[in-house]
């Protein structure tokens, strides 16, 4: 059993369930699948499969059984290789029952959520693997497709990897327009715990040591590196000496990955991740 399978929390079906009902309204539109319905019978029956093309960390088959389910309740769907699982080229991902018709509509939708998904927490998985052996994690940004972001953060998790926060709203993150804007580092952050709740935490986004020192003395809880050279992240961390969470990020690449977790940072955050990850081949076949 893959770690990733250890750990990955599915969102509640009723949360996916929107973002599936929304594509299949757009896939849809106002006649239905016209195709489908004139080509084949209405009381066919056939059965499906749901199968890798090419070997890859799999996510996303929760919202692919949402799709066939909504578009058709009675269509059984049986899942062979779950999200979290890897998948090698030919693999049977899962089995789809039912009305030839309905399977046929959902198929696309299905196929649209599954194959992103997928490549997202395979491109995860490989960072992962990259870094094992060093104490740092692999996490996601809020570089998400608008309205998927609760599913490609599943599909990191799927990966092995952690996320970042989930929104504006569940941490402050400082960045270089803030500290401008606010008038310094210090300032925002005393502004940020005159108002805050005791459980927010304050991350703040540097781009130099100087920078960093002012953080540190601030009293930050976490610090985001922002594209330092390796030297730099090294003195980064002696420097943090366990006064805040580090988190090394931008253009992080796997060739990169393993040297830059060397360093010592806690964290390695990618947006690539879910803005960026190849679709991962997947088909459905008769």
């Amino acid at each position: 059993m893959n770690s990733a399978l250890a750990f990955t929390r599915p969102p509640p079906a009723l949360l996916v369930e929107p973002q599936v009902r929304a594509a299949l309204e757009e896939d849809l539109g106002r006649a239905g699948d016209i195709t489908s319905q004139l080509t084949v019978a209405q009381d066919a029956t056939a059965t499906a499969r749901l199968v890798a093309r090419k070997p890859g960390r799999i996510a996303g088959l929760i919202a692919a059984e949402i799709a066939f389910r909504l578009v058709d309740p009675q269509l059984a769907f049986a899942v062979s290789v779950p999200d979290g699982a890897d998948a090698a080229p030919g693999d049977v991902l899962a089995t789809i029952s039912g009305s030839a018709r309905n399977i046929l509509t959902a198929e696309r939708v299905a196929l649209n959520f599954l194959g992103p998904l997928s490549g997202t927490a395979t491109a995860t998985s490989a960072l992962v693997k990259a870094v094992e052996g060093t104490s740092a994690r692999i996490v996601c940004t809020r570089k998400t497709l608008p309205g998927l972001r609760l599913l490609q953060k599943y599909a990191v998790r799927c990966g092995g990897g952690f996320n970042h926060r989930f929104g504006l709203d569940d941490a402050a993150m400082v960045k270089d327009n803030h500290i401008a804007a606010a008038g310094g580092i210090a300032q925002a952050l005393e502004r940020l715990r005159a108002g805050l709740g005791h459980m927010v935490s304050i991350e703040v986004e540097v781009d130099s040591l100087v920078q960093l020192e002012e953080s540190l003395a601030a009293g930050a809880n976490v610090i985001l590196l922002d594209n330092m050279k390796l030297d730099d992240l090294k003195r980064a961390v002696v420097m943090a000496k366990g006064r805040a969470v580090l988190e090394a990020s931008g253009n992080i690449t796997l060739e990169s990955v393993r040297t830059i977790a060397e360093t010592g940072v806690d964290y390695i955050s990618s947006g690539a991740l879910t803005h960026s990850a190849p679709n991962l081949d997947i088909g459905l076949d008769f």
